[in-house]
């Protein structure tokens, strides 16, 4: 039990795991949040938004 430990813990990395590309990530938050700002002020200035929100 002891020497299998390590592994049911998580201190070895699994195998299986893809590599993160932090880069692509951060591309694709700014693309979504570019897109979502636009539609929220196309929604605003067209009255379309709920109150809550202007």
């Amino acid at each position: 039990m002891l020497e299998g430990a390590a592994g049911v813990f998580g201190s070895e990395k699994a195998l299986d795991e893809p590599a993160v590309d932090v880069k692509t990530l951060h591309a694709k938050i700014g693309e979504l949040t570019l897109g979502s700002d636009f539609l929220e002020g196309a929604l605003g200035k067209a009255g379309l938004l709920p109150s809550a929100k202007r």
